[in-house]
């Protein structure tokens, strides 16, 4: 596991999320929307090199977002963060297959998770009806139904890195706008044991991944599935994945997850 030092944002690495010392701090975000604008783990690496020989401080070089998130760790005492923009190496397809396995893990096990929201502004009320949080990007993607759920502990900021709340502050809004009921997000009920196939499969089906087979793999944590990663298997994955599934549970909505849905009096939804 690859995780940057928040003091410079130079990249170690650690043998797995448990040896990393004093815990770490986490990242979820949505990649901007020109890929090229997000910095790689060889950017990284490079910018490091590159300080080595001018005696920089390579935080002052990286990008915003990992600068920003680096100096808010520190500042909460974290003298560690993971960023899977740059703390995964993908040339290697072993490492991205394993990292891909093990995310859940890692944010289930962060010892804060700092969710960045690049379209809410700074001033937003996340309790209106009409507030950017409920529309935010962040909600719509898969690999953040994970993140949202896997950490005890999360904190939101806005595009100018301001705090908006605590995963627990913002409970109600983020029920709303994510159709998971409160109590799965406060952990009251176990999110992995309780609901059904169907129930999971159910809050992930609105989100969209960039890869088709990140359909799939964005979904082995929440079901606690581990199989390998093969990019260019297309829709297959997500077949694998109901293989494993069988394998592992009788529960039968694996094959009624698509089923409709309505919505109870006092606003949860039920399968039909």
């Amino acid at each position: 596991m690859w995780v940057l030092k928040t003091a410079t944002a130079e990249l170690h690495y650690f043998k797995d999320c448990t040896s990393v010392p004093g815990g770490y701090a986490i990242l979820s975000h949505t990649w901007t929307q020109d890929p090229a604008g997000e910095q790689t783990f060889q950017h990284v690496q490079k910018i490091t090199e590159e300080c080595k020989s001018t005696g920089g401080n390579p935080r002052n070089r990286v990008c915003e977002k990992i600068r920003r998130c680096c100096e808010i760790a520190e500042k909460d005492g974290y003298a560690w963060v993971w960023i899977d923009s740059c703390c995964i190496n993908k040339e290697s397809s072993t490492e991205l297959s394993e990292a891909i396995n093990s995310m859940f893990d890692w944010y289930a096990l962060s010892e804060v998770c700092y969710v960045y929201l690049d379209d809410v502004p700074h001033g937003d009320d996340p309790h209106a009806k009409s507030s950017k949080f409920r529309t935010a990007r962040w909600h719509s993607r898969g690999w953040t139904l994970q993140e949202l759920l896997a950490p005890a502990f999360a904190v939101f900021f806005s595009q100018e890195w301001t705090n908006i709340g605590t995963k627990y502050d913002l409970r109600v809004p983020l029920s709303k706008c994510t159709r998971i009921d409160v109590e799965y997000l406060t952990r009251e009920w176990d999110f992995r044991a309780h609901p059904s196939i169907a129930r999971r499969m159910s809050w992930a089906a609105r989100r969209k991944t960039t890869r088709v087979e990140d359909e799939a793999y964005c979904l082995l944590g929440l079901f606690d599935i581990n199989m390998p990663t093969l990019y260019g298997e297309g829709r297959h994955a997500f077949q694998r994945l109901q293989a494993e599934l069988v394998k592992h549970s009788t529960d039968v909505t694996l094959f009624a997850w698509g089923g409709c849905q309505t919505t109870s009096d006092d606003g949860r939804e039920q399968n039909t």
